[in-house]
């Protein structure tokens, strides 16, 4: 699914949630300010434009994000069918449409806006280390025609050097695993969405989800605070 169409719907979703907080908070509002004069009306407002402005506040966020992520940070905006990251030694991981199995690649040797497979890039890899310089995994060469199918399927390693670009190719993963003995290197092979996880967020999408809180905390307790001063300050007729 395209980010613009998951857009669309995150869209949809957020418009929906947002009116039924809007008729929640302002009908809460209505029944605890009762009795209440100056101010009413234009807290019973404000109450039913926080979940609007959160909604607002979150879609410039993830614009926001999204382009520090892309442009600066090289990484995935979060939403879509496309997960990229960098890895600590320059190279990149990318998954698209399933997250069981993607490349690894040195996109200095890329052309821009694709993938291809060649000696310092590796398609199809479901499981990974990074060991300093050195990349070892395992990838399935029918991996393309099991989309979808949550595969565990490896039928072939590798061991890549990303200082030289160098790629030694194994059929077993005993022989992989000799070889980065030689190489002073214990074998610890993880999924690959595993890693991703791992390199994907960094402090920049900590402060992002910080941002993202604030502002609507420091709104809703504005608004609870005049809440409750027109609680305080409310008159009741002898019939009430």
């Amino acid at each position: 699914m395209g980010i613009g169409i998951v857009l669309i719907a995150w869209a949809v979703v957020g418009s929906v949630l947002a009116s039924v907080g809007a008729l929640v908070l302002g009908g809460v509002t209505d029944y605890l300010t009762k009795g209440a004069d100056a101010g009413r009306r234009r807290t019973i407002l404000a109450a039913c434009i926080l979940p609007f402005a959160c909604l607002g506040w979150a879609a410039f966020l993830f614009v926001f994000q999204a382009f520090v992520n892309g442009f600066l940070l090289h990484r995935d905006p979060g939403l879509g069918d496309t997960w990229n990251c960098p890895l600590p030694n320059g190279y990149a991981i990318t998954m698209i449409d399933v997250t069981d199995q993607g490349w690894v690649y040195n996109p200095k040797t890329q052309s821009e806006g694709a993938v291809s497979e060649q000696e310092d890039a590796v398609a199809g890899v479901r499981i990974l280390q990074v060991a300093g310089r050195y990349i070892l995994g395992g990838s399935d060469s029918h991996a393309f025609t099991k989309l979808g199918q949550e595969s565990n399927d490896v039928d072939r390693y590798f061991l890549l050097d990303t200082q030289t670009g160098k790629r030694a190719d194994f059929t077993n993963y005993d022989a992989m695993r000799n070889a980065a003995t030689h190489l002073g290197i214990q074998t610890n092979l993880e999924r690959i969405n595993v890693l991703y996880s791992r390199y994907r967020f960094t402090w920049f999408d900590a402060v992002v989800g910080f941002l993202l809180c604030i502002p609507p905390i420091v709104y809703a307790a504005l608004l609870a605070r005049q809440i409750l001063r027109l609680r305080r300050g409310r008159q009741f007729s002898p019939l009430t």
